[in-house]
């Protein structure tokens, strides 16, 4: 299998069918992309207003790579290996923006230390862990503009995407169109300030078609956990969707009953806000591999 490289020159600013491919790969390829952070890199100091920012260019993902024999109704899985963190990134808030923004009414911004595994923030440092906020294919349809998640992915800010994880996404158009984009070196559940720490960064990941297409795409796993990531709305409906999606995957796969499952869930799964500040709310359903295994879930038959 080759190894391909794709920098920053190659940015898109939505998921779209009408998206040209700037690489094409074969299905098992790796791929070493480079990112820039959701504001394109263009914030350098603590001082910069937010009228200097130029807003058509915030959360750019590299692409769209190409997956040769990808059909609608595929399934891409997009293996994780590796995610090297900048030396440094950037966090702001201010007016309307995020959970605090109808008490704020000046932006603040802070650039933040990456360095040893932790970034610095209030002169004191926390653990790091470098994720990937925008990462999808394209729709078959209008384009979603990458600030938006959606059934393709797009921007979900799930902590959990991150190196070790494997990340199921749909494919709806030929070539599938991937891109990827917004890291982040820290964000906690729900980005309530409407950013994490926002960094660059370099990603190698693995591509490959699956043969299985009954998963609940976007779906996930680790070595932890099996979980299934739904958008909407509200809250509400993200949760419902994101629960019912994992639920009916685990009836189907290890043939529980769909009660049995829904008690299982509500025993040992945890229903988790991934964040609440983009144009749809994301929510994903977590259920240890561990137990999902003992209950004869086959990964590898459904990764296959």
């Amino acid at each position: 299998m080759a190894t391909h490289h794709l920098t920053t020159d190659h940015l898109v600013y939505a998921m779209s069918p009408a998206n040209a491919p700037v690489l094409r790969v074969a299905s098992g390829d790796t791929v070493v992309v480079e990112t820039a952070d959701c504001f394109e890199n263009q914030i350098q100091s603590e001082t910069q207003a937010f009228t200097a920012i130029d807003w058509d260019h915030v959360n750019p993902a590299t692409g769209p790579i190409a997956i040769e024999g990808a059909r609608p109704g595929d399934l891409l899985a997009v293996e994780i290996e590796r995610i090297e963190p900048a030396d440094h990134g950037v966090m702001t808030t201010g007016k309307d923006m995020g959970v605090f923004g109808d008490e704020l009414q000046e932006s603040t911004i802070r650039i933040v230390p990456i360095a040893g595994g932790a970034v610095e923030l209030l002169g004191r440092r926390y653990p790091a862990h470098p994720m990937i906020g925008v990462i999808g294919t394209a729709p078959a349809a209008a384009p979603v503009a990458n600030g938006t998640p959606g059934p393709h992915g797009g921007n979900m800010d799930c902590k959990v995407i991150t190196a070790g994880a494997t990340l199921v996404l749909p494919v709806a158009v030929p070539g599938a169109l991937f891109a990827l984009g917004d890291m982040h070196a820290a964000m906690g559940d729900g980005e309530v300030c409407s950013t994490g720490v926002e960094m660059p960064g370099r990603i190698t990941l693995r591509l490959r078609l699956l043969a299985a297409r009954d998963l609940p795409a976007p779906f996930l796993v680790d070595a932890e956990r099996i979980a299934a990531i739904a958008s909407a709305a509200t809250l509400d409906e993200a949760a419902t969707a994101a629960a019912k999606a994992l639920g009916h995957f685990l009836h189907q796969r290890t043939g529980i009953p769909l009660p049995e499952v829904a008690m299982l869930l509500s025993a040992q799964g945890d229903l988790r806000i991934c964040q609440v500040v983009d144009p749809l709310k994301t929510v994903r359903m977590e259920f240890p591999r561990r137990i999902a295994e003992e209950l004869g879930l086959d990964l590898q038959a459904a990764l296959g």
